[in-house]
């Protein structure tokens, strides 16, 4: 990550100016020197690579972005398809000793072989933009969910996924919830604590209000807790899994209404939260690289992660001194997300469980998951997925642990999919510790 997204220590985020690079502008003059030029081809991007490490095959991200590059300033303008390979890990961004925009030019370059190479009538295309919009599909899939589930979870509707969409029909379906968490936001009331001096606004993402919403009213429950006025703005996806599948103008379009509700939020005191830690990435890194709507700076700046935020907003760790859990979890096996470790965030969930009373949270190691997002759902890459996840499996099974742990809800699938675990999120245990049993009881 960038200076310009670290924290500095008046509690927001770098005040460098992070201005969007055109990587494959259509105008016939392209200038990328002072971003692909500074690779001096060190190669230390592709060494940390989770695909390249199982794929022989797969050039790597130098090979995708800065050589392409400067293939394409030398009139060569075709994109390699090898780019639909890249998973969007971004962790070449944080490896780059040169601070080269990889991972920028690798979502243009997605976006150009989608709309140059690429038939909108190919299984592919219809596949990628499927999964790409899960927001649009969601809400249909959770007006009924029981039935929903039902389906989806047949092997008949998985061999099927698999033969005429190519999704992999090795993954179980995510299981929709019996009320999302707008629903139990708007029926409980919507904010209980009313504070102009503290407040945030939640960007809960797609996933946690389709199926884990247990995940964000853990969230309003912690944050609640320490006297937080929350708000809860209109959003639409992040566009991460956009960015991942070449689909830049559905982002763009997803961006812009995101970025137009938080900078309203921010006009109103709030701070953003998000709960997924691919969310925060994309409203911090990914908007302010690719877009330059009015706000988008603005919104980048004042985008923090949940746990991160009460780290440094509040004392989160004196505040759990002699908590307990009770008997609802034992010991972690904790997994970083690998766009929680872009933006710094790697070690912060094991020192802020440290400070709860018989538990203990053991990272599992640096290795990516290896499904990312929607990358490992797709049929062709579903064996390299599961290679990029062994080494995780492993030390997941190495340590003296059976629950696992982490903040990205796709990692989570990978986890319990390699290993059988039950996976949790970092705000469920922390929501546990401070605030307990009550409030779910009674309905808050």
């Amino acid at each position: 990550m960038s200076d310009a997204q670290q924290p500095t220590d008046d509690g927001g985020p770098g005040d460098d100016d992070f201005e969007p690079i055109q990587v494959f502008p259509e105008a016939e003059e392209m200038d990328l020197r002072p971003g692909a030029d500074n690779c001096y081809k060190c190669s230390t991007c592709d060494t940390n690579c989770p695909v390249a490490e199982v794929d022989d095959e797969f050039p790597g991200p130098k090979f995708q972005g800065p050589e392409q590059w400067r293939l394409k300033r030398q009139d060569d303008h075709d994109i390699d398809d090898s780019v639909m390979k890249c998973s969007n890990c971004m962790r070449c961004d944080s490896a780059c000793p040169s601070e080269v925009p990889l991972s920028q030019m690798h979502n243009t370059a997605r976006a150009e072989y989608v709309e140059e190479n690429m038939s909108t009538l190919s299984r592919e295309y219809w596949r990628n933009r499927m999964l790409a919009n899960y927001r649009r599909l969601a809400p249909l899939g959770s007006m009924f969910p029981r039935t929903t589930n039902f389906v989806m979870g047949l092997s008949a509707t998985q061999w099927l996924g698999e033969k005429i969409l190519g999704i992999t029909g090795e993954r179980e379906f995510p299981e929709f919830a019996t009320e999302t968490f707008r629903e139990w936001w708007t029926k409980r009331g919507g904010a209980q604590v009313q504070n102009p001096d503290k407040r945030i606004a939640y960007f809960h993402g797609c996933y946690a209000n389709y199926n884990t919403p247990e995940v964000a009213k853990a969230l309003v429950r912690v944050y609640e807790h320490f006297g937080y006025e929350i708000m809860v703005p209109d959003q639409h996806c992040s566009g991460t899994p956009m960015f991942a599948n070449g689909m830049l103008e559905d982002a763009r379009r997803s961006a812009e209404t995101n970025v137009r509700e938080l900078a309203w939020a921010l006009e109103d005191g709030a701070d953003i939260i998000a709960s997924c830690s691919s969310c925060s990435m994309s409203l911090r890194q990914e908007y302010p690289e690719l877009f330059d709507f009015e706000g988008t700076e603005a919104v980048a700046e004042n985008t923090w992660d949940a746990v991160e935020y009460l780290r440094v907003h509040e004392d989160l760790e004196a505040e759990l001194e002699g908590t307990s859990v009770g008997d609802k979890f034992d010991d972690f096996a904790y997994h970083a997300p690998c766009h929680a470790r872009n933006q710094g965030l790697d070690g912060q969930t094991v020192e802020v469980l440290d400070a709860i009373d018989g538990i203990e949270a053991h990272d599992v190691g640096d290795s990516c998951s290896g499904i990312s997002g929607t990358y490992g759902w797709k049929e062709e890459n579903y064996e390299t997925s599961m290679k990029i996840g062994a080494e995780m499996f492993e030390h997941m099974e190495d340590v003296e642990a059976t629950t696992g742990l982490t903040e990205c809800p796709t990692c989570s699938m990978q986890m319990e999919h390699g290993t059988g675990y039950e996976i949790t999120h970092t705000l469920e245990v922390l929501e546990a510790a401070l605030v307990g049993p009550a409030a779910e009881a009674d309905g808050q």
